[in-house]
């Protein structure tokens, strides 16, 4: 399994970024598929994440600006980021969690860098 996240970079406070990751090597229509936040010094934290039937699952700090979105035709998972502010800085991790029966550990890709100026 292989996860290819992009869309990072850097914007001013107010602006708008999308991230996009597809995964390749299997078919992952029944996993949670989400976006995890890491700032140095801290935990990687939940940003948003959807399951197989279209619920979602936001963090606090991001509710009302980010839209979590999946194409399970195109294995995709998408993240839309708008009114960013300097405290959506970080790394970007694209998650694929497997449903408990398959007992297997969740998958992460590379990691995208999102800088907000003020």
């Amino acid at each position: 399994v292989q996860l290819q996240a992009s869309g990072g970079g850097m914007v001013q406070a107010g602006g708008s970024l999308r991230l996009s990751c597809t995964a390749s090597g299997s078919t992952f229509s029944m996993y949670v598929m989400g976006w995890y936040r890491q700032v140095p010094g801290k935990q990687r934290e939940l940003v948003a994440d959807i399951r197989s039937g279209g619920s979602t699952n936001y963090a606090d700090s991001v509710k009302g600006r980010f839209t979590i979105s999946r194409d399970n035709a195109k294995n995709m998972v998408a993240l839309q980021m708008n009114s960013l502010n300097p405290e959506d800085t970080g790394v970007y991790y694209c998650n694929l969690r497997p449903p408990s029966f398959l007992r297997r550990s969740d998958y992460w890709g590379q990691g995208t860098q999102v800088t907000v100026s003020s």
